[in-house]
C-alpha cells in the first residue's frame, strides 16, 4: 500500500508570505518566524506525517555573481560541520521545471548572516552559493525521518551587500513581520534607511522570483512527477 501519496510534503520556510507562496494541494507548510529550537519541534512532530520535505524561500547570497532574484536550488545543504545531500532525483525533476536555476550546496545557520564579510568568510569555508536559517534544521529531520530532502531558495541579499540592523528584527514568532520593530529600528538608526530600502527593493524582486518558481514547480513541488515517490509503505 502507498500512503506515501496521500501524505503531503512539508514545505519549511522562515517568513509567513513565503508559506502563502509554498501552500498548495498535497502540501503543508512550516514558518520558522527565526525560532529554531520551535521549528524543530514542529517538523520532528509532523514529519511521521508527511511524504517529503523540502525547503523553500529567500536567502542570502554567498557566492560572488548572484544577483537578487537568482533561484537556487540545493545538492547538498551544508553546515561547518555537516552536510546532507539533498534527494538527487527529485532535486533534478525540479531542475527540470526550472532551467534556470543554480545549482550548488546551501549553507545553513540558526543566526542570520548580515554582514558581508562574514558571508565571504562562510562561503571560503563551505563553498556554499547562499545561506539560510531553515533548511539545516529540515534536512537534518528529513535525514532521521528518511523521508526525501530537497531545498530551492531565492537570493535576496547579495553576497557584497550586508543587510541593515532593522532586518534582523523585523520578525513577529510564526514569521509575521514586525513593521514596529523596524521603525523603532529605524529611529534609532536614521542612517540605515538607504541601506533598508536597497533590502526593500531586493527583497521584492526576490519574492517576484520565488512566485514564478513556485508557480512553474507544480503540484507538490514536483514530487509528484516521481510517480511512485520511490517510498512505497507496506
Amino acid at each position: 500500500m502507498n500512503l506515501h501519496a496521500e501524505r503531503p510534503v512539508l514545505a519549511v520556510t522562515g517568513l509567513a508570505w513565503e508559506a502563502r507562496i509554498a501552500a498548495g494541494a498535497g502540501v503543508r507548510t512550516l514558518s520558522g518566524g527565526g525560532n529554531a529550537r520551535a521549528l524543530a519541534a514542529r517538523l520532528e512532530r509532523d514529519a511521521a506525517h508527511a511524504c517529503a520535505i523540502v525547503s523553500f524561500g529567500v536567502a542570502g547570497g554567498l557566492a560572488a555573481g548572484l544577483a537578487p532574484g537568482t533561484c537556487v536550488l540545493a545538492r547538498a545543504v551544508a553546515t561547518r560541520d555537516t552536510r546532507w545531500v539533498c534527494d538527487e532525483a527529485w532535486t533534478r525533476a525540479m531542475c527540470e521545471r526550472l532551467p534556470g536555476a543554480t545549482l550548488g550546496d546551501i549553507a545553513g545557520s540558526d543566526d542570520v548572516l548580515a554582514a558581508a564579510t562574514g558571508k565571504r568568510a562562510l562561503h571560503a569555508a563551505t563553498h556554499a552559493l547562499a545561506i539560510d536559517t531553515e533548511s539545516h534544521i529540515a534536512a537534518a529531520i528529513a535525514a532521521a525521518h528518511r523521508l526525501p530532502f530537497a531545498a530551492l531558495r531565492v537570493v535576496v541579499d547579495p553576497a557584497g551587500r550586508g543587510l541593515p540592523p532593522a532586518a534582523l528584527v523585523a520578525l513577529r514568532p510564526g514569521g509575521a513581520v514586525d513593521h514596529a520593530g523596524v521603525l523603532r529600528s529605524l529611529a534609532r538608526r536614521p542612517s540605515q534607511l538607504p541601506l533598508l530600502m536597497r533590502t526593500a527593493l531586493d527583497a521584492r524582486t526576490a519574492q517576484r522570483a520565488l512566485r514564478r518558481a513556485r508557480s512553474r514547480l507544480g503540484a507538490r513541488f514536483a514530487f509528484a512527477a516521481l510517480g511512485d515517490f520511490s517510498l512505497d509503505v507496506a
